[in-house]
């Protein structure tokens, strides 16, 4: 019988997304193989610290009740090790990292770069697309580089002088949205009409973040997509949100079970859904994603689609339209957590190969 693979599932993190990750890190917990893998649950609380948790049921009930064991993963001649800071105990070497992390300091190549560091492989996207995956301003003009449509934006940096709203909406319109560049989950995410409102907004973008992004508002249906690969990626089925909110905010998405509907597959022509389907994958490609990704789209009533926005480590909780959409495509939870660990694998095996010396 094959040896089981041990994998870390890296959760918590110092973001404002913390409890999204908790979350969805349950959900991956359940959904592993325990014939083919060991979970390694290492959470990481507000203050950044590691904590370790073999028992693996408690995330369930709330990162806090997790042992306070602190670790640290270093390398150790040609392999990995998981170090008890405390007592100086090895804890043994992992075969890949699996993280369930949203927003910086997980999301943004942090994690994926010291992964390639200690030579694990690691579920996602690898540091570049981590990185351009979780800065909405360079992604966005990433993406209009290649010719793929988005809405119009602008980013304004903290200290620098922020534009006038009536700057903004001369060139964007009204509403407008304002968010942190670098966050996710709709956290620190405004709808504005007003210079009153566009100042409030700001000020509450910039709590999260040293850059913002103000975008135009888009009439249209919200689509979304989800994408599994390395070289050769695929797209699921796409689906539909039908908030209840005035937009999809973060409790829509993750506290409200019915603060939206999610159609899926969404009601569109054949054409209409293989011309998303493609610019999923192609945006994927373009903004040098791996892995998985889920790509949120408009589309607009002329027909026309524009990507709004690209997320590298999507939600896993039980409402989260990642794995909904490859449930739907015919790829069960359990399978795709496999599917994402094999393509991990199979990813720091290519790059293994390479040669780093001349």
């Amino acid at each position: 019988m094959a040896r089981r693979l041990r994998v870390g599932v890296v959760f918590g993190g110092r973001s404002a997304e913390h409890e999204v990750s908790v979350a969805s890190a349950g959900n991956v917990l359940d959904a592993m193989d325990r014939a083919r893998y060991e979970p390694v649950l290492i959470g990481i609380d507000r203050e950044g610290r590691w904590l370790l948790d073999d028992a693996s049921r408690p995330l369930l009930d709330a990162a806090g009740k997790l042992p306070a064991l602190e670790v640290a993963l270093v390398r150790r001649g040609a392999s990995n090790a998981l170090v008890d800071l405390s007592e100086h105990r090895d804890l043994g070497t992992l075969d890949v990292v699996f993280p369930v992390l949203h927003g910086p300091y997980g999301e943004d190549g942090s994690v994926q770069g010291l992964c390639r560091l200690a030579g694990i492989p690691c579920v996602g996207a690898g540091v570049l697309g981590s990185a351009v995956g979780m800065d909405k301003d360079v992604m966005k003009r990433l993406l209009r580089e290649a010719g793929i449509p988005t809405a119009g934006f602008l980013a304004v940096a903290r200290s620098q002088p922020a534009p006038s709203f009536e700057e903004a909406a001369a060139g964007l319109g009204v509403p407008l949205f304002v968010k942190p560049a670098n966050l996710g989950s709709s956290v620190g995410v405004s709808k504005v009409r007003t210079a009153g409102e566009f100042a409030e907004a700001l000020h509450l973008a910039f709590r999260y973040d040293t850059k913002a992004v103000v975008e135009e508002s888009i009439e249209g249906r919200e689509l979304e997509c989800s994408v599994l690969g390395n070289d050769d990626p695929v797209a699921s089925v796409p689906g539909e949100v039908l908030p209840s909110h005035e937009f999809y905010d973060y409790e829509a998405k993750y506290l409200d079970e019915h603060g939206a509907a999610l159609e899926i597959p969404a009601r569109l022509e054949p054409a209409k859904t293989d011309e998303l389907r493609r610019l999923a994958v192609r945006a994927f490609r373009v903004l040098c994603c791996s892995g998985m990704a889920r790509v949120d789209l408009f589309l607009r009533p002329g027909g026309e689609l524009l990507v709004n926005e690209i997320n590298t480590i999507p939600g896993f909780t039980r409402i989260s339209m990642y794995p909904k959409l490859w449930e739907a495509s015919g790829i069960p939870y359990r399978d795709l957590v496999d599917r994402l660990i094999r393509l991990a694998v199979e990813r720091h095996e290519e790059e293994r190969g390479l040669q780093t010396s001349v």
